[in-house]
């Protein structure tokens, strides 16, 4: 159980590739050039916002979505996007279609896994709870014991207020990833389980600004620590584990790699149970499959069957592959995918970013990771990000950022960061050179 105490009277950095994305941008189904973290890519935003109505209509039942276009086109901002418009509790689980082959477990159980983290159970009940605005977050790091090169959240501690009260809570690392995944900062209103240490956001009492759009909240009223009705959600996999824990001799003996048929079986009836006496909703998610191409034969069947079950998340395909071989055949087909599977898939096409996209897309992540940085260096990497790539762009920021000392980045830092760092045009050059003094 997580460890939360309340403390005497003291921001926290959430820096992923795609944490800024809050939805697809759109407005009357039409997408502004820049909205909820999202530039550019309008058509494909558009036709995404489609597959979000059929998908709230119950008319994507037993279909897919296939995101199809080059290298750092947002294929994976897209897929985030369609998963924040269904809701912001609703489960976005990412993996790689490589990743099947590298798991300890079978491909099946992988992606069984896989798929039940990405369909939620919503549970309602009356617990003791902290609510309220949070005022003020500090995450305390330490280093990772398998890895001293890395910091990983150790301790938090929280100051929550409402218009009658405010508290101070320390809690362990736990409740300091949930912040991380939730993106918890100042101004958001959340709730805290007293006892399980489970996190609940309700929106913000800050005003909208620019493209980070959240729902408006007010600012609660009575203590921080009170019993109220608290809504939290898991996924079908953290009730199959918990079912799991409660064999001895699972627990004993039993790697826990695999979950057996008659546990998810049981939970299954158990949540259909809870949503006909009310008291659980069930949350479809989004499972996201980057680098599809890479999946086989046997993965695809997998995939086709399980889509037409019950309890079946939305599943959305991406690659940047054209005519290519089914991985385990000797045939080719359209992006690698048998058309048998090909048939059930709505395709999106991305692509690559224009200038004045890339702009705009440095500037999100530049305030995202707290960089200072001047006009005419968002102007030089937008640019570098067109004659290159987006993510050349972009992952020069932060080694600019050192080589700044902290202060307001110039184009000259930038320049001095691409003359450590080249680009793949330059790379492939550079080594061609080598290999022909060698001849």
């Amino acid at each position: 159980m997580p460890a939360i105490e309340e403390v005497a009277v003291r921001s926290f950095e959430r820096i992923g590739s795609h944490s800024h994305i809050k939805g697809l941008g759109l407005e009357g189904g039409k997408a502004k050039f820049m909205a909820d973290g999202m530039v550019g890519q309008v058509k494909a935003r558009e036709a995404a916002g489609i597959a979000v109505e059929l998908i709230k209509r119950g008319k994507l039942a037993g279909k897919g979505i296939l995101l199809a276009g080059p290298t750092g086109s947002g294929k994976t901002a897209i897929a985030m996007g369609i998963a924040r418009e269904l809701g912001e509790d609703v489960p976005f689980v990412q993996i790689a279609g490589s990743e099947i082959y590298s798991s300890e477990i079978k491909k099946t159980e992988f992606l069984k896994q896989a798929m039940r983290r990405a369909i939620g159970v919503r549970i309602s009940e009356e617990r003791k709870v902290y609510e309220g605005e949070v005022k003020e977050v500090k995450v305390n790091k330490t280093r990772h014991p398998f890895n001293p090169y890395i910091e990983v959240p150790e301790s938090v501690l929280i100051t929550l207020r409402t218009k009658d009260d405010e508290k101070t809570i320390r809690a362990d690392r736990e409740i300091a990833y949930q912040l991380m995944e939730l993106g918890v900062e100042e101004g958001d209103v959340i709730q805290i389980d007293a006892e399980t240490g489970r996190i609940s956001k309700a929106g913000t009492t800050k005003e909208e600004e620019g493209l980070f759009f959240k729902r408006k909240v007010n600012l609660p009223g009575g203590p921080v620590l009170k019993i109220k009705e608290f809504t939290y959600t898991v996924t079908l996999h953290d009730l199959d584990v918990a079912n799991a824990r409660g064999n001895i001799f699972g627990l004993l003996f039993s790697t826990g790699a695999e979950i057996s048929d008659d546990i998810r079986q049981r939970v299954d009836e158990t949540v259909k149970k809870w949503i006909e006496e009310g008291k659980a909703t069930l949350v479809p998610g989004v499972l996201f499959i980057d680098e599809c191409h890479m999946l086989d034969v046997e993965a695809f069947s997998f995939l086709a069957r399980a889509m037409e079950s019950e309890l079946a998340p939305i599943l959305i395909l991406a690659t940047n592959r054209g005519m290519t071989t089914i991985r385990g055949t000797d045939i080719k087909a359209p992006h690698g995918i048998p058309i048998d599977m090909l048939d059930r898939l709505l395709i999106i096409n991305t692509e690559p970013y224009k200038k004045e996209e890339i702009r705009e897309i440095v500037k999100i992540r530049a305030r995202e990771e707290k960089i200072e940085i001047s006009e005419e260096a968002i102007e030089y990497l937008a640019e570098l990000g067109e004659k290159t790539s987006l993510r050349y762009a972009v992952q020069l920021l932060a080694p600019a950022s050192v080589l700044a000392r902290g202060g307001k980045v110039e184009r000259e830092h930038v320049e001095k960061a691409k003359e450590y760092f080249a680009d793949l045009k330059r790379s492939i050059t550079f080594v061609e050179k080598l290999e022909g003094m060698l001849q």
